[in-house]
């Protein structure tokens, strides 16, 4: 895909490290420019569009708690200023905190919805006005294996990923007539720091590993390469699970 996307500009939510960090360096390999957001690590998120910079492409870092409106009006203005109108957003923000259903609290709860799910619409809808007037967007947004299957994080964490499966389908036959894909990927266990320090879990998935950041990048960059796919999900799960 190199070159592929000249002259578009893409938001990765989270973008900072892990998946969100790989997902930033295949977009500017494509061509785009990338707006990469973090919530607190902006010295990470700096590093990471150093980086991407010093291969010819055109990177910034944002700071943005993308669960707060107003936050995300303002990141959104930033971008636009500085970067130009969000062609390809990648809402990948979200928290994962480990809880049974003995200690789940009413917090945790709300503080993974809105990290989770709430960002992704927020982050949506103040893309889609550009998009829509140019007859053109990718909508990619990060789910997970937790949507359909039991998980290992806990209700609350299932609830906030099959939502944001619910809201990728809404948008995608509300917008299809106007140049906008909106899929999802689903990674199951993959090799991050929320899975540092628990190899047991490599015992549940048949292919004998933890799947790769790099890997879900993979994914992200077929359904924005896709102008005929929308709607769906790509699971990754080393073959755990199957659709």
């Amino acid at each position: 895909m190199a070159d592929s996307l000249k002259g578009r500009t893409a938001l990765v939510t989270g973008g900072s490290r892990g998946i969100g960090a790989a997902v930033c360096r295949a977009l500017a390999e494509a061509g785009a420019t990338v707006a990469i957001n973090c919530r607190e690590r902006i010295g990470q998120a700096e590093q990471l569009a150093d980086e991407i910079s010093k291969r010819d492409r055109r990177a910034m870092a944002v700071a943005a708690d993308v669960s707060q409106r107003e936050a995300v009006a303002a990141m959104i203005e930033q971008v636009t200023a500085e970067l130009g109108a969000v062609d390809i957003l990648v809402n990948n923000a979200g928290i994962a905190i480990t809880r049974g259903v003995e200690d789940l609290t009413e917090d945790d709860f709300d503080r993974t919805i809105l990290t989770n799910l709430k960002s992704a619409f927020l982050c949506t809808q103040a893309v889609l006005p550009a998009m829509r007037a140019r007859k053109w967007g990718r909508i990619v947004n990060i789910s997970s294996g937790a949507a359909r299957g039991a998980g290992s994080i806990g209700p609350h964490y299932n609830a906030s990923k099959a939502g944001m499966e619910g809201l990728t389908r809404g948008y995608a036959a509300r917008l299809v007539k106007d140049g906008i894909t909106v899929n999802a990927v689903a990674p199951s266990l993959i090799e991050t720091d929320m899975m540092s320090g628990q190899p047991q879990l490599i015992s549940r998935i048949p292919l004998g590993r933890f799947g790769t950041a790099d890997e879900v990048a993979k994914a992200v960059m077929l359904l924005v390469d896709n102008a005929y796919m929308t709607g769906q999900t790509i699971a990754l799960s080393g073959g755990m699970a199957f659709n």
